[in-house]
């Protein structure tokens, strides 16, 4: 299986932090978020990685290179002169990310979530891992009943920035800049979504001081 980290965010929350790096270089304990991502991806036996590129894009190139020293092979897909937003980067990713299911990471979150993500199952195109609503995100995303995302009025569960698609998930999606959660939305309706719910470690890293909460300080 093959795997998308998406790293082409501004991370304006983050800011001023993220004026002069990109989100996903800020350290947790020691390394930064997407090099933990890749660690992870490659004691999971995953070796084929794409990452997209956006706001100082540069500095992660120069940071990964080929992803050699962390025993995978690192490609890179570059929306630097314009951020497609998630949906919009995988779709222009698609060439490199094959004909088979993959897995993708939101960059800038930190968690022990297994990985690779769960296939989704032969009824479904997609797959979301879930972790019960943070404080940080109170109204939450989805529900979950009998192993499907399914929409509510008040979701109990906020997901977690691991999935897996498959490549026909985005067939009708013109290329440009477009965001996954309609998507999941719409497909959610028709029952094409797989869901777990994960309980171990997990934070997403959206502002200052929840990064220096996980650093212990």
């Amino acid at each position: 299986m093959k795997a998308m980290l998406l790293a082409a965010g501004r991370g304006l929350r983050m800011r001023p932090l993220t004026d002069t790096r990109p989100k996903p270089l800020l350290e947790v304990r020691g390394r930064s978020l997407i090099e933990h991502h890749l660690d992870r991806l490659a004691a999971a036996g995953v070796s084929d990685v794409v990452i997209n590129l956006g706001w100082l894009g540069d500095q992660l190139v120069e940071r990964i290179g080929s992803g050699e020293r962390y025993g995978v092979n690192v490609v890179y897909s570059d929306e630097r002169d314009a951020v497609l937003d998630t949906a919009g980067g995988i779709r222009q990713a698609l060439p490199l990310l094959g004909d088979e299911p993959f897995t993708v990471i939101n960059a800038d979150m930190f968690s022990d979530i297994p990985l690779p993500c769960p296939l989704p199952a032969d009824d479904e195109l997609v797959h979301l891992v879930f972790v019960e609503k943070p404080v940080s995100w109170p109204r939450g995303d989805f529900d979950i009943r009998d192993g499907k995302v399914v929409n509510a009025e008040t979701p109990a569960y906020t997901y977690a920035g691991v999935s897996s698609y498959r490549p026909e998930f985005f067939a009708e999606l013109p290329p440009g800049k477009a965001a996954l959660p309609p998507l999941w939305r719409t497909a959610a309706d028709r029952g094409l979504i797989g869901a777990s719910l994960y309980a171990g470690e997990w934070q997403d890293v959206g502002t200052p001081e929840r990064l220096a909460a996980l650093n212990g300080s």
